[in-house]
């Protein structure tokens, strides 16, 4: 067993908790001990929701291993239904309960509840987060859906679709479906039922009434998708409108299913982006070294908008969740780059720092890795944190969430090349080290704390003069490193103890060769 800092997933039950807590009267039942219990955190504290997650713990503790702890899981059971009294109950296991195996599922169903109850089989030693969130939601529509209804006739009204997969813990799924429901209804089409995010089990009930369905986040619809076109024979959407580019073949596909004309809501020109991609201001990013890493679906659009949309060139492309590998090694092959499929973030930080990378586009856990190597990063998946549950309309989505995408990507490597002059400018009388804040005026200066470069671990490292020291810092900040380093074994070959101006230009010459 690995042991970790960080996990890019938890278990499976913590996707049936997002997926419990996006919806209205769904309860979660989770026979789990004491200590397990941090639903509250995740929900009020991250996403900073006003409402308590629906989730109610059995909460055992060590003496109650000894007694029967099914009876425990049975009187939470009522408790929950005299308490809350929800439209439908899930029941499971977290995976320290799953070791005793009491079996929740077979403890409810004697019971008699006046409620439906879902039972969740959730191995949490084979499968994580993701696919959690995807079985609990694929259990609630097949448990749910009401069979006998059916899409009506088109004649005479306006084309119905189900938008599925955002859930609590989202990144960014509730400005994206404001953004895609606005689009929808700009082309003449209606939503008939968002899910899981908002619905209630009465929506659920009515899933079959649409034409057809939108999956907007597949790594959560897409089970329930592949459900609803066999049991209603409806057909899935699944290009992800993340993006000018990928929006527009959203368009069509939407459009050629409804039976509407995409044009006038194509030719509107809704997003900045593509004016900003034919301007000469883009031509300062052309070529920028990006490594992305995040979920499958996320990791592929960025790359595609990344490369196709901004110019950048992707030097490493990665996902930590293997049910979607496929998609993003076939992405990578595109790219002309060795797909990286890991949940273990040190390898992640570690092809960050060979690829020598300008912009990392990944999760929280990506932004940590490039404020390490002070390189810019923008946050394009979860996991996240809080300061990506903006207060702001944000979407990622859509022709609005491609002005929002140009804004987060762009600005690190808009101020990383300011920080750059700046350093490079830094002897100038203005913009000095000592020099105070311009705004000031004159006569003002500001103390400094001068950059010391580590002193040698040993005798046999070389020792920096104070000339190639300044010398040094004038390379940008995002090559500094691969510099130095470059530098410092040229000189270790060459035998040189004192790493002087010349040693830095030789070794510059010998590896360009």
């Amino acid at each position: 067993m690995q042991l970790s800092v960080w996990t890019y997933e938890g278990p499976p039950h913590v996707g049936a908790m997002r997926v419990a807590t996006a919806m209205e009267g769904i309860h979660y039942l989770l026979h789990s001990p004491q200590g397990d219990t941090y639903a509250d955190l995740l929900f009020t504290m991250i996403e900073r929701r006003d409402k308590r997650p629906p989730v109610t713990y059995t909460t055992f503790q060590a003496r109650d291993l000894g007694k029967d702890t099914s009876q425990l899981f049975q009187t939470a059971a009522l408790d929950v239904v005299e308490r809350f009294a929800p439209d439908a109950m899930l029941v499971g296991a977290s995976c320290t309960a799953e070791l005793i195996q009491d079996d929740p599922a077979g403890l409810i169903e004697n019971m008699g509840l006046p409620i439906p109850v879902i039972p969740l089989e959730l191995p949490s030693y084979q499968r994580k987060e993701h696919w959690g969130a995807a079985e609990t939601f694929y259990q609630i529509v097949r448990t749910l859906s009401d069979k006998s209804r059916r899409a009506s006739d088109r004649e005479g009204r306006r084309p119905l679709v189900n938008l599925l997969g955002p859930t609590a813990l989202g990144f960014r799924h509730r400005d994206d479906i404001v953004e895609i429901s606005g689009l929808l209804g700009k082309m003449g089409i209606d939503v008939n039922v968002t899910a899981p995010l908002g619905a209630c089990a009465a929506d659920i009930a009515r899933l079959g009434e649409a034409d057809f369905n939108i999956v907007l986040y597949p790594e959560t619809g897409d089970l329930a998708a592949e459900y609803l076109k066999r049991e209603f024979g409806q057909p899935a959407v699944r290009t992800v409108p993340i993006g000018v580019g990928a929006t527009k073949d959203f368009v069509r596909e939407v459009a050629d299913l409804a039976g509407v004309d995409p044009e006038p809501m194509l030719k509107e020109g809704l997003s900045r982006l593509s004016w900003w991609s034919r301007s000469i201001d883009s031509n300062y990013l052309t070529g920028k070294r990006v490594f992305i890493f995040g979920d499958g679906t996320h990791a592929v659009a960025a790359a595609r908008l990344a490369s196709e949309e901004l110019g950048f060139k992707v030097v490493g492309l990665g996902c930590y969740n293997r049910e979607y590998a496929r998609d993003v090694r076939a992405a990578a092959k595109l790219y002309g780059v060795e797909p990286l499929i890991t949940d273990d973030h040190l390898a992640v930080e570690q092809a960050i720092e060979d690829a020598q990378v300008e912009l990392v586009l990944g999760t929280q856990m990506e932004r940590h890795i490039a404020k390490r190597f002070g390189i810019g990063c923008a946050v394009i998946s979860s996991p996240v944190h809080v300061q990506d549950f903006p207060a702001r309309y944000s979407p990622h989505m859509g022709f609005e969430g491609a002005n929002v995408i140009f804004d987060e990507w762009v600005h690190p490597l808009v101020m990383g090349l300011e920080e750059h002059l700046l350093t490079m400018f830094r002897d100038d009388f203005e913009f000095n080290d000592h020099a105070g804040a311009s705004h000031l005026g004159p006569g003002h200066s500001a103390p400094v704390k001068e950059e010391v470069l580590a002193a040698p671990a040993n005798d046999t490292e070389a020792v920096w003069s104070e000339d190639a020291q300044r010398e040094l810092k004038k390379i940008p900040f995002f090559v500094r490193g691969k510099a130095k380093r470059n530098t410092e074994t040229f000189a270790s070959e060459q035998g040189v103890s004192t790493i002087e101006l010349a040693t830095l230009y030789e070794a510059k010459a010998h590896y360009a060769r």
